[in-house]
């Protein structure tokens, strides 16, 4: 528990600083979503890009790792999406509580945690995790929010006359920098290229604000003024913290040990990322489509407290 709780620290502390801020006032009710914004448009792109364009297929062409950390995340996320549209909520809003319970925090908590528990060897499978969290279900929720608000439109008449749904959305998401850019960048690698080292210096610059300013963004929106909750708020944020924590786990188990075989190590760092909690990304899409923030923040916070318990306990029984 301790090394968990290290790693976990900064997180509570970027978003205390955000709340801090927020409440003393030196940072106004615009924040949020300037910060927020900021992530998505530059800090974010500026990681994806980076992240695919050094994903150099020698070293991250684990094909067992792949569809057993791949198919669960995925796989959660569709039966999240699935419930949540059974209970009539709207398909933007159940894409995001589906990244809720599918998106883990590889990126931020994973790399720490799979050396201090496995060693430098567990480095290369974590990078798989994290591309395949920030990139695949990531696009995969994003086309169905797009997808979910073009709809919406259309049917109100605010697409416009003539204007297909499939045409609008398609149009949305090439023009979405968090699509676009790990697009870009996975064209690197496949060409034979590298980046320059100016490049490569603003890429780590930018691309490395992007977690924390993710963070206190969430802590500014924390410190607001909060809307009463919907009736079921709570019932539906145990769900998926639930299904973020404990079915997601058990199932890349499932798949990496009794489908796919994998070896010991592979097996044990698929299980630790999909333990993981849920990441930031999905509170940064849901507060800058407007659909779920605030059920989101409560996912992010709850599911990031249980962790420092569950993951270390994990590791204590694989011990």
């Amino acid at each position: 528990m301790p090394s968990t709780l290290l790693v976990v620290l900064p997180i509570f502390a970027l978003v205390f600083s955000g709340c801090l801020v927020r409440r003393i006032g030196v940072l106004g009710a615009a924040a949020t979503t300037e910060l927020n914004r900021f992530v998505v448009f530059l800090a974010l792109p500026a990681l994806l890009f980076d992240v695919t364009a050094h994903a150099h297929g020698s070293a991250i062409w684990k094909p067992g790792f792949i569809a057993a950390f791949g198919l669960s995340s995925l796989a959660v996320f569709s039966v999240t999406v699935l419930i949540r549209r059974g209970a009539g909520r709207p398909l933007a809003d159940a894409a995001v509580d589906g990244l809720n319970a599918g998106y883990a925090n590889c990126g931020f908590m994973g790399f720490p945690l799979a050396l201090v528990a496995f060693g430098p060897e567990a480095l290369a499978p974590t990078t798989v995790a994290a591309i395949l969290t920030v990139c695949g279900v990531f696009a995969v929720a994003i086309a169905l929010i797009e997808t979910g608000l073009r709809v919406e439109a259309a049917a109100t008449g605010l697409e416009g006359p003539g204007v297909p749904v499939w045409r609008a959305v398609a149009r949305s998401l090439v023009r979405n920098p968090l699509l676009v850019a790990p697009a870009l960048g996975a064209l690197v690698p496949s060409a034979g290229l590298t980046l320059p080292a100016p490049v490569e210096t603003f890429l780590k610059l930018l691309g490395g604000a992007a977690a924390p300013c993710a963070l206190v963004a969430l802590g500014l929106f924390l410190a607001q003024k909060r809307r009463p909750r919907s009736r079921g708020q709570g019932r539906v944020a145990a769900l998926l913290v639930g299904l973020k924590l404990a079915v997601h786990p058990l199932l890349a188990y499932g798949l990496g040990r009794y489908v796919f075989e994998l070896p010991p190590l592979l097996l044990h760092v698929a299980v630790l990322m999909a333990a993981l909690p849920t990441g930031t990304g999905p509170f940064m899409l849901a507060e800058f489509y407007r659909r779920e923030a605030d059920l989101t923040a409560t996912v992010v916070l709850v599911s990031t407290v249980l962790a420092v318990v569950t993951v270390p306990a994990y590791l204590a029984v694989i011990a």
